[in-house]
């Protein structure tokens, strides 16, 4: 039986509901005429603008306790922070509650009150236990959790714990690299005014672990420094199996961990509890329910003054004195460690992964092999010092009327004169590059011993990072080249916010038909025909995509470095991102430059240049440093694409081989000196031997 219309007569009411994160939306709810019920959502509506007015005094608050305390206003920072805690117990924001008592920590910290901070930061690491728990995919809660951690891990690192301060930054790594699996989650602001940014905390934990001799810790840390970067860079990075492992904690770390764990875990019970009655308006609490309150935030304080007395016990200390010395043994066993070394020892050839890591006092330089622990070693060098060369070292090497060798000598006196030994001793062939910093805008091929250049004594190839690198994945045997190229015309196009003519390339033209004679299934595209509608579609229908045009790749945002077609359209690193190339082996651009404008930064747009092609599914790239003479680029291309059909180079090993054809201006190749009558394309009476020509070309990927 259906009632009838003048029973009920349908309003809506519409709501605006707060999120957490600042967002709102408006819910449409059928209700009835009567009265009370029209007052309830009356009385929710105002409830909710109530809380949201509340939300936004509390931020304000913080933000001007911030302020205060970077005046050195402490007491009046406090005051405030006090008042925001208030309101934020009251309102039941469990997460502004966090974000607060992080800020009163950091308030004492700042005044040398040491164990003041350390029991701010404990509650704040307590709620924020409690909210990533009730979080089903990891996001702003494992985020907020793992920098309350790094504000204990500075706390500790300022007094001189530096164990203390690596356990409590591995908590940070560890939650945000969970988190990583969701990277929407990585952007959004926090309301803390931390001690340190994620990656400084990232490079303060490398910097721990290395300085104390941990290198298996710390070629792990190193390498998620390189995810991090890119992040911070491109943003929404994702991570994969590998990255969410995050940084092993040491068996004597786990017997603090466990305690940690105990006791947040016992903590956030009380939490969910306190939580529940908080839900209850101040006026409406019954007197037991006040006292129960008043009884949960005491315990819990307890509990947590508790383990701060244990992190500071003499028997922690002895603990920690333990892992120093259990660390430098490599008393590890680290998982990733170990599928790096799996992936070097399956290399065709004997390859090793070196990773130099730029401080403020010291160049750290690890190298894993596939036979040994990691080796680490320190070489006294000031960052300053260390830029001042490469900016001279890059300057000789995009003009070649100047002496390239001077700068290149220091530089291989800083970055493999150290492990000389250690590469010998592995049979060094190949080194698998990750760069740090402004070495991303040089080329290890042109460090020079004073004999000769380092390409000359091992292949060299460069990574975005190991844990994002398949190293191991064969090539097609069938090459397959889609070629384009911009030979001629002019565009006008803003780099480096100024404008910039970039003209076609009279010697690609002659690069692609060349690749059209050496290669029968080369596809060529020039010009007004290399446009992005007609070329990005056909892109995965070739093994080898070949882009004889310009690209820049500009300090700034991935939306300033591009990709320049054959029509005058442009594709930034961000557009690039949305290419599909899963059965493409090799993206070769061989007219693009790096540090446009003169000034050089720390090489995020390289290393991201490197993430995107890896992004499309493409398993390797080729890229110059520099803009490099029309005709030697060709030369150089023509004698790569001659070498590499024969199957029996990998891609590196042909570049290589390439590159020292230039030097020596030997057109013998390898197969011509197995007994095969084929000669490198290299033109007679033309001295390429500089690096100018030959060293900007470096391969990102899979070397294969």
């Amino acid at each position: 039986m259906y009632p009838r219309n003048s029973y009920f007569n349908i309003v809506t009411v519409s709501v605006v509901f707060s999120l957490g994160s600042g967002m709102a939306f408006s819910a449409a709810i059928p209700v009835t005429a009567n009265t009370s019920i029209q007052n309830k959502f009356v009385e929710i509506a105002q409830a909710s603008t109530q809380n949201q007015n509340q939300s936004e005094e509390i931020k304000r608050l913080n933000q001007e306790a911030i302020q205060l305390s970077r005046q050195n206003r402490f007491q009046d920072a406090l005051q405030k922070l006090q008042t925001a805690l208030v309101i934020s117990t009251d309102t039941g924001d469990r997460s502004l509650e966090a974000a607060t008592f992080n800020n009163i920590g950091r308030v004492y910290q700042q005044q040398g009150q040491f164990s003041q901070a350390a029991k701010s930061y404990l509650q704040a690491l307590a709620i924020n236990k409690e909210l990533s728990l009730n979080e089903k995919t990891p996001g702003q809660a494992h985020i907020a959790l793992g920098k309350t951690y790094s504000n204990l891990g500075y706390l500790y690192a300022i007094q001189n714990k530096p164990e203390l301060a690596i356990f409590f930054y591995k908590g940070c790594v560890n939650n945000r690299e969970k988190a990583r699996l969701n990277p929407t989650a990585l952007s959004v602001q926090q309301l803390d005014a931390y001690n340190l940014t994620v990656p400084q905390t990232y490079y303060a934990l490398g910097e721990g672990l290395l300085k104390g001799d941990r290198v298996a810790e710390g070629q792990r840390i190193v390498d998620l420094i390189k995810v991090e970067e890119l992040e911070g860079y491109l943003q929404n990075v994702k991570g994969n199996q590998r990255t969410v492992k995050g940084i092993e904690f040491t068996p004597t770390e786990k017997k603090i961990k466990q305690k940690a764990d105990q006791t947040l875990d016992s903590a956030v019970v009380l939490g969910k509890e306190l939580t529940k009655l908080r839900q209850i308006s101040p006026e409406k609490r019954s007197p037991e329910q006040k006292q129960r309150i008043q009884q949960l935030v005491k315990t819990q304080q307890q509990m947590l003054d508790e383990f701060n007395n244990f992190i500071n016990s003499p028997d922690v200390k002895a603990q920690v004195e333990q892992i120093s010395r259990t660390a430098r043994r490599q008393n590890l066993d680290l998982e990733s460690l170990n599928e790096i070394r799996d992936n070097l020892a399956q290399l065709p050839k004997k390859s090793v992964l070196l990773y130099p890591l730029v401080l403020e006092d010291s160049l750290e330089l690890v190298l894993v092999t596939p036979d040994s622990p990691p080796i680490h070693r320190t070489v006294a060098v000031k960052k300053e010092n260390l830029q001042q060369t490469i900016v001279a070292f890059r300057q000789a090497l995009e003009n070649p009327s100047l002496d390239v060798k001077k700068p290149g000598r220091q530089l291989y006196d800083w970055l493999i004169k150290p492990i000389e030994k250690d590469l010998a001793q592995a049979d060094t062939q190949t080194i698998i590059y990750a760069p740090d910093g402004q070495l991303r805008y040089i080329s290890l091929a042109a460090l020079h011993d004073g004999k000769q250049w380092l390409v000359q004594r091992y292949g060299l190839n460069h990574i975005t990072a190991a844990s994002l690198t398949n190293f191991n994945t064969p090539p097609s045997s069938n090459l397959r080249i889609l070629a384009a190229a911009f030979t001629k015309g002019s565009y006008q196009v803003e780099v480096a916010d100024r404008q910039q003519t970039f003209s076609g390339l009279p010697f690609a033209a002659k690069e692609v038909e060349y690749l059209v004679a050496t290669v029968p299934e080369t596809k060529k595209i020039l010009d007004d025909a290399f446009s992005p509608e007609m070329t990005v579609p056909q892109m995965d229908d070739f093994t080898i995509v070949h882009l004889a045009t310009h690209a820049a790749f500009v300090v700034g945002k991935p939306e300033d470095s591009f990709i320049l077609f054959g029509n005058g359209e442009r594709a930034t690193l961000k557009d690039v991102a949305t290419w599909s190339l899963p059965r493409v082996d090799l993206v070769v651009l061989s007219a693009c430059e790096t540090g446009v404008g003169g000034k050089l930064g720390n090489g995020e747009e390289i290393l991201g240049f490197g993430y995107q092609m890896q992004k499309t599914g493409a398993r390797s790239a080729i890229a110059s440093l520099w803009t490099v003479d029309d005709g030697g680029t060709q030369a150089l291309m023509s004698a790569f694409y001659a070498l590499l059909p024969s199957g029996k180079l990998t891609k590196a090993e042909a570049l290589r081989q390439a590159q020292i054809a230039l030097i020596t201006g030997n057109r013998s190749s390898p197969s011509q000196q197995q007994g095969r009558s084929n000669n490198l394309p290299i033109p007679v009476g033309d001295n390429l031997s500089h690096p100018y020509y030959w060293a900007p070309f470096i391969l990102i990927g899979n070397g294969l």
